[in-house]
This record gives C-alpha cells, sequence and structure tokens, in this order.
C-alpha cells in the first residue's frame, strides 16, 4: 500500500523554523492540495511537489497541481486557564470541492511557490474515494485539538 497514514512532512517542520511558510492573511502564501491514487508513494519524507508525480489524478475535472487553499483560521493558540499549559497552535483551511468522476486515495498540501513547491502535509483517505459528480475534501473543525495542522 502506498499510503501509510497522514504525515507531518519533514520539510514542513524544518521550514518552520527557517521562515518558509506564511500562513498569516494578507501576507499569506498560497498553499494548495493536490490528490493522488494508491499508485503515489507520499510520506514524511515527501518534500516538494512536482508535476508529474507518480499517481497524481488524471482525470476530467481535475487539474494537475490541485487547488489552492483559503486560509479559514491564521495561526492561533488555544489557551486554557492552567498555569504553564502547553497550548497548541493551529491553523485551517476552507473545504475544497473538484467538479468530476474520479478516485483518490489521499492529498498532499504544499507551498506552492512555483519554484520549490515544498511540502506542508500528506493526507491519508484510509481507502479509495470515488466521486461521480462532485469530489469534496472537508477539513475537520477548527479547534486546538483537531485542526488541520496543530502543533503542540
Amino acid at each position: 500500500m502506498a499510503f501509510t497514514g497522514n504525515w507531518t512532512c519533514d520539510v514542513f517542520k524544518t521550514g518552520m523554523l527557517s521562515g518558509v511558510y506564511n500562513f498569516n492573511t494578507g501576507t499569506a502564501q498560497t498553499f494548495n492540495i493536490a490528490l493522488f491514487t494508491n499508485a503515489a508513494t507520499l510520506n514524511e519524507l515527501t518534500s516538494a511537489y512536482t508535476a508529474g508525480m507518480v499517481g497524481e489524478v488524471s482525470s476530467s475535472g481535475y487539474t494537475a497541481g490541485g487547488q489552492a487553499l483559503t486560509i479559514t483560521q491564521v495561526p492561533t493558540t488555544g489557551s486554557t486557564a492552567q498555569a504553564n499549559a502547553n497550548n497548541p497552535a493551529y491553523i485551517s483551511f476552507a473545504n475544497v470541492t473538484w467538479n468530476g468522476s474520479f478516485t483518490a486515495r489521499g492529498a498532499l498540501i504544499y507551498l506552492a511557490n512555483g519554484t520549490t513547491n515544498p511540502t506542508v502535509c500528506v493526507l491519508d483517505f484510509g481507502s479509495d474515494k470515488t466521486s461521480n459528480s462532485v469530489f469534496t475534501i472537508q477539513f475537520p473543525a477548527v479547534t486546538k485539538t483537531s485542526a488541520i495542522i496543530t502543533i503542540t
């Protein structure tokens, strides 16, 4: 099986500490989500999105490179009343929809900078998901415990 779980990519972890990624409204960079079949091999070592990646969905209604994501929650922390608590920071995106009939097993979120396209995370859907007309990625609730990207 090509997908083995949901992964925060190693390049994202080091890129956050190096200032590569910016999720703030107004100055945010463009992040994309691309869809893949189970023929793809994506994991925490996937460092960049490149055109022609093995296993990217190829079907009517889907364009290589995926779609741009809309940030719905800029970086924030989920505060607690407890002193010295380890409050997680989190961000999220709006749901994304494609019109078309295709099957995808997972997705890759990446910084669409047009040059290196460094990755953020790999999403494993758990099984093939097939659409006959509309394919939707629905992101989880935007909370400190369930947002799509949470740093603790």
